[in-house]
Order: C-alpha cells, then structure tokens, then sequence
C-alpha cells in the first residue's frame, strides 16, 4: 500500500498521470478536423463552430445519450459547400454516410420550405431542418439527432 501511495506521488509530480476525459472535446475535435470549421464558443456538452463568413455548426454531446450535429446559414441562397459540410459534420457524429444525411436534408429542406419544419428518418438518425425570415433575413438550419443512447 506504501508503494502504491508512492508511486501515485512520483506520477503526480512528474504530471504522468492520465488527463481526464473529455469525450465531447474529443468529438469537437474530429468535427473540427473532418470539416476544417474553428471551434468558437464551448461549455461542458455544447460546442459552436464558426465555418466561414455566414455558416455556423453546433454540436451537443449527449455523453451516453444521444448527440446531435446541426449546420446554420443566415442568408438567402444556400452557399455550394452548405451540403458538404452538413455530411461531414454528421458522418463524424453519427457514423451515418455523409451522402445519405445529405439526401435527406435536401428532401427536409424542400418540406421546409412550406411547412418552416420537416423530419426525416434515415440511417438510424433523424435529420430535421427549418426555414425562417425575419429582419435579419433567411435562416436555414439542418440537424443531423442520433435516435438512441449509448449507455
């Protein structure tokens, strides 16, 4: 026991020890890595990114539960990369193939835009997308929601 004690003090002084985990820093950082996005504001499960002039991604760490990745467009043409990076982000995220989320955002976007809110189920996971105007202008937002937990 004296040992052990011991070399728990000598680790602990030569910062040794294991960091403690940070599974949504982790996830943040893949994001970041699979969609070249800067990680921006961050608090314990929530992380913001910023991916160009008008784009913006969030992703919520569900821990055991389920987490979800969403890209955001003020404007009123969709950039061309808007798609690209709303696979990636949800590949990364949910393991789902980046062209099946991308299908379905189209098709949720299209509902949409008449209905200012569509869901659709495909690989496992829920993409839902809204459309809105204000003064501020167009806001297009898709989310990539994992339907079950991983406990």
């Amino acid at each position: 026991m004296i040992r052990l004690v011991s070399l728990f003090a000598v680790l602990s002084a030569l910062g040794t020890l294991p960091a403690a985990a940070d599974p949504c820093g982790d996830l943040a950082g893949r994001v970041a890595a699979a969609t070249k996005a800067e990680i921006g504001e961050r608090i314990e499960d929530f992380v913001r990114f910023k991916a160009g002039t008008a784009m913006t991604l969030s992703l919520s760490c569900g821990g055991t539960g389920p987490s979800s990745v969403g890209a955001q467009y003020l404007g009123e043409t969709l950039p061309a990369d808007y798609d690209n990076l709303f696979g990636k982000a949800g590949q990364t995220v949910t393991g789902v193939a980046a062209d099946t989320l991308v299908d379905a955002a189209r098709k949720a976007r299209a509902e949409a835009a008449t209905k200012r809110h569509s869901t659709i189920p495909t690989g496992g996971v829920v993409v839902t997308c809204s459309f809105t105007k204000s003064e501020k202008g167009s806001l297009t937002m898709c989310a990539a929601i994992e339907k079950a937990d991983r406990s």
